[in-house]
């Protein structure tokens, strides 16, 4: 399949908010040297994800080898198979890792990509290229948390701090499809979103202090496995955890990190650095805190992409926008109030 020789790409160019730091690009190069391994792929659809303009906001350029194309996460169609174990034509998602992005320049908010044929897999057609372009990022992380580093079996119990979170929401289904009891927070008005996505039990986070409250209320048996799919700088959750996590539990977090550089937030960042790293014998917490940083993992996304094609796991779209309207998108993803993917369309 033939593609012309240049493109609109939205790319990140200095370092700042996405209103400051990115611009559209209508005559940007379409790749037409691919490597060994890769594929060009047309792009349908792209998702954003909180990654995308925090390392925006705070990776000087020098780092990030600025100007690159934005975003991670994508569905398309292969339009260069490039001699892989794809065809011209196959309809696939995937993703753009943030270093791979660094490498590269490459990333989600363009009409075309090259990206290693090892980071995407089909897509299933029981889903649209809408609905697949928020899998990857979010979805394997949620997976490699609970599978990999918590090693989550069934009958289990799993406690998701931010439940209607995309992360939080693929958490609750992967766990439900292992058959593990699930108990996951969010605000009461989204009690439903996360009940519908298969929690057993709901805690409404803004009505109770949360570590107080599972102290005060420890389930029996105690669970096996918190997950922390926020990224909280706040230390309690894990401090007060021997009184509802089970003994040879885990708790594990996504990249903490502060909301704004207060004080109060750098210093509660500290105090969880200090209690994560403090050994048991030196009064340090009975318990294992580990931090999920995902990574490409082809075996992984395969898995997941089987949870998704058999129905187990649902993509989760909040809301979509046009191609020429991504600063509305970056809006919407940074309001904090998305429930699951925001999604711009790109063909």
């Amino acid at each position: 399949m033939s593609s012309p020789d240049v493109q609109k790409a939205w790319l990140v160019f200095r370092q700042g908010r996405p209103e400051r730091a990115l611009k559209l690009d209508i005559n940007w190069p379409v790749p037409k040297r691919l490597r060994p391994g890769e594929v060009l792929v047309r792009t349908q659809a792209a998702a954003l994800n909180p990654v995308g303009w925090k390392l925006m906001k705070l990776l000087p350029s020098f780092l990030a080898r600025r100007p690159h194309i934005a975003e991670h996460d994508f569905a398309g169609v292969i339009v260069d198979s490039n001699r892989t174990d794809f065809k011209d034509g196959d309809e696939v998602f995937g993703w753009v890792p943030a270093m791979l992005s660094i490498k590269t320049g490459q990333g989600a908010l363009t009409q075309f990509i090259r990206v290693p044929a090892d980071h995407i897999v089909f897509r299933p057609p029981n889903i649209t290229p809408i609905q697949a372009a928020g899998l990857s990022l979010a979805g394997m992380t949620a997976y490699q948390a609970l599978f990999n580093v918590a090693k989550l079996e069934a009958d289990q119990t799993i406690f998701i701090s931010g439940g209607s979170t995309a992360v939080g929401a693929f958490a609750i289904q992967l766990a439900k499809a292992a058959g593990a009891r699930v108990t996951a927070t969010a605000s009461g008005k989204n009690e439903g979103f996360v009940r519908d996505h298969g929690a057993d039990n709901f805690i409404d986070y803004t009505q109770v202090d949360l570590p107080k409250y599972l102290a005060q209320h420890p389930p029996d048996p105690k669970y096996n496995v918190i997950f922390d799919a926020v990224g909280s700088v706040d230390p309690g959750l894990y401090t007060s955890s021997e009184a509802y996590l089970a003994p040879g539990g885990v708790f594990i977090t996504t990249d903490p990190s502060p909301q704004k550089a207060s004080i109060s937030q750098i210093w509660m960042l500290l105090k969880t650095i200090t209690a994560a790293i403090t050994p048991r014998w030196l009064g340090g917490i009975k318990r294992e805190y580990r931090v999920i940083s995902v990574k490409n993992d082809l075996k992984d996304l395969q898995a997941f992409q089987k949870f998704v094609a058999d129905g187990s796991v649902k993509p989760i779209v909040d809301s979509v926008f046009e191609f020429d309207d991504v600063l509305k998108a970056y809006e919407r993803i940074m309001s904090k109030r998305a429930t699951g993917k925001v999604v711009v369309k790109v063909a």
